[in-house]
């Protein structure tokens, strides 16, 4: 039941943070930049990255302890396949992008939105993009990896 358990919560944990990334790639952002003139764009943005980083941290929290559960349940590292070492350094990888956007671009962010910095709000959010670009990708190949790792 343990083990099951912690099957759900790294797969809803990736849910979350994948799907997030995928619904401001493909869906806020472009939307956002057609309809809203800056100021707006940059307070709407701003603030659905404030509540969405919140679920983000949580989802990396629960990835890691979920996994490294996960792991100790089915033996150890020797006794993985590829796949899951894949999983691991992809993790760590998306970890410290998100990182370095919450600490640098977001914060550069939020401080422009705050003082009304519309220039230095597109560029924070112009060097956020990409990164986000860079996670959803990895984020993906992670999902593909763990759904049929084990059968390639």
């Amino acid at each position: 039941m343990l083990m099951a358990s912690l099957v759900v919560l790294h797969l809803l944990a990736a849910l979350v943070w994948v799907g997030g990334m995928f619904f401001a790639h493909t869906a806020l952002r472009p939307t956002a930049a057609s309809v809203l003139q800056p100021p707006e764009r940059l307070t709407l943005i701003s603030g659905v990255f404030g509540r969405f980083f919140i679920w983000v941290k949580g989802a990396i929290l629960v990835l890691f302890i979920s996994g490294f559960g996960l792991i100790h349940f089915l033996g150890n590292f020797g006794k993985l396949g590829w796949y899951v070492h894949t999983m691991l350094l992809i993790a760590v990888v998306m970890t410290v992008i998100f990182a370095y956007i919450y600490g640098g671009p977001f914060r550069m962010l939020k401080s422009a939105v705050a003082a009304k910095d519309w220039p230095t709000g597109g560029l924070a959010l112009a060097k956020i993009r990409p990164l986000i670009f860079t996670n959803l990708i990895l984020g993906l190949i992670t999902v593909a990896i763990g759904a049929g790792g084990r059968y390639l």
